[in-house]
């Protein structure tokens, strides 16, 4: 299954806390010729300036999110151009799914949104390092726009119950789903 991905783009999407960052990492392990590109990064790069999420400012919040995808769009293609699987993994969900599609170039392009439920989230959360959660966004606020605002494309998985080799296996076993 690995050579069909390659040069290709996966997105790896998911609220915070739901393994986006671990099974990116560990699907980019298992195939032959791969880049992680972490959309995080992109925000952390803004040195002065920075709006995030859930500021007061949400405007210019979401413009520096729309840039934050556009440049890790325009990274995963410069990496598939190369001949590289670009495992793009970053929060997009919400109408934000919708749109990404259009930012990539490279087809084939696969989508792959983790979805463990709120109560696996809330203890993966508390048995990180770094918190992403506080009084102005919740797990069950984030895990609504997820399941209530993000379109339906793409591949959708439960992960609550499983390890991050078990969430690589599935993505891989079906893959054909996650083809946008």
């Amino acid at each position: 299954m690995t050579e069909q991905l390659a040069p290709s783009v996966v997105l790896i999407t998911g609220i915070m806390a739901s393994g986006k960052s671990t099974v990116a990492q560990a699907l980019a392990e298992r195939l032959p010729r791969s880049a992680h590109i972490r959309g995080d990064a992109f925000r952390r790069m803004t040195v002065s300036g920075r709006v995030e999420m859930g500021s007061p400012d949400e405007r210019e919040a979401l413009a520096q999110l729309s840039l934050r995808h556009r440049l890790a769009a325009r990274t995963a293609d410069g990496y598939a151009d190369a001949g590289f699987t670009a495992v793009v993994q970053d929060i997009v969900i919400g109408d934000h799914l919708r749109a990404f599609p259009a930012l990539v170039r490279t087809r084939p392009l696969h989508l792959v949104v983790l979805a463990p439920t709120p109560a696996a989230v809330t203890a993966r959360e508390a048995a990180r390092p770094k918190s992403g959660y506080g009084p102005d966004w919740t797990v069950t606020d984030l895990d609504h726009v997820l399941r209530e605002e993000t379109p339906r494309i793409g591949l959708w998985l439960d992960t609550s119950d499983q390890t991050p080799a078990e969430t690589v296996d599935a993505i891989l076993s079906r893959l054909p789903e996650a083809r946008v």
